[in-house]
């Protein structure tokens, strides 16, 4: 049997003639047929009748108050059957797309992706679906690992997630991480840079827990006496202006500074020392639980966006 929803959508989209059809086959009575259906008898009878004169065969024997399918009747009932499992599946589809038009994406990322490529990410998505909410929460990277693993968030923007087996890392790109800093500072010329060269100077330094600090700290510790440290944060874009307005140099990815890089106000130098070479940037889901349909489209739009971005930060 059809469902309501099928039921009602089908009086518009199929003739009357072929849903009354159906309908005396599976009662096996023009009269039970007629009460499911809602109207007179006679009308179904009518309807049975010119379908049979169209297609120029006979579909049911009438014996008393009783039909039975003919050897025509039996192939058109299949023939029927079939069309409704096809349109049931297609109104199955057209709902998921409503309900996508409907539904709401929680999203947890890191802030130096919050800064401008999310942001170009989330507009051209809600440029195809403007209905659906989207909720972004902006966090260390360990903090938006934990909020998807915890079903706070559905797709997490985060770098060096913990490997666990409550988190599916669906898609990942390797950035180095570079040194920060104005084009008159004394590194700025410099052809190669360790960070060794770099703790010579100033620095503003990643807050302990960012994956960035993880990274430094894995060179920083075999550095003898390193630490001309001028500021702690948890802010890249603390950091950043620093960098701008006290000469300091500051650490990151390419990731969020793409605008100070064009106005000519920083410059990046990439860091040679191995552990910077590969920090690295993922999209995080849960493995416990499938993401709905509304996370479920966020997510490939977003990856097809990193793609297309992410190899342009590769060839600065």
């Amino acid at each position: 049997m059809l469902s309501s929803r099928v039921q009602e959508l089908s009086r518009n989209l199929y003739s009357p003639a072929m849903r009354y059809f159906l309908a005396a086959a599976e009662a096996g009575s023009i009269r039970a047929a007629s009460r499911e259906l809602n109207v007179a008898s006679s009308a179904v009878n009518r309807q049975i009748l010119w379908l049979e004169e169209a297609l120029g065969l006979q579909l049911f024997d009438r014996v008393g108050r009783r039909i039975r399918l003919s050897q025509a009747g039996e192939l058109l009932l299949a023939h029927i059957r079939r069309t409704y499992s096809d349109f049931e599946g297609t109104v199955a589809e057209l709902d998921a797309l409503k309900g996508l038009r409907r539904g709401t994406v929680s999203i947890a990322s890191v802030e130096s992706v919050a800064e401008k490529l999310l942001p170009a990410v989330i507009s051209s998505f809600r440029r195809s679906y403007p209905g659906i909410h989207v909720n972004v929460s902006i966090s260390s990277s360990q903090e938006a690992a934990r909020k998807v693993e915890a079903a706070e968030a559905d797709v997490g923007f985060t770098f060096d997630p913990p490997e666990t087996s409550a988190l599916t890392i669906a898609f990942h790109h390797d950035l180095v991480i570079g040194a920060l800093m104005t084009p008159d500072h004394p590194l700025a010329r410099e052809r190669k840079l360790s960070l060794q060269d770099c703790l010579k100077y100033p620095v503003a330094l990643p807050a302990e827990g960012l994956s960035l600090r993880t990274r430094i700290d894995l060179v920083r510790g075999h550095i003898p006496g390193a630490s001309r440290t001028y500021v702690e944060a948890n802010s890249l874009r603390l950091m950043r202006a620093l960098a701008r307005e006290e000469k300091v140099i500051g650490f990151q990815t390419l990731i969020g500074c793409e605008e100070d890089l064009a106005s000519g106000a920083l410059v990046f130098k990439p860091l040679s020392d191995a552990p910077l070479q590969a920090d690295r940037l993922c999209v995080v889901t849960s493995s416990l639980r499938a993401l709905a349909l509304a996370p479920g489209m966020f997510f490939d739009h977003a990856v097809l966006a990193l793609k297309d971005h992410l190899p342009s930060l590769d060839a600065k």
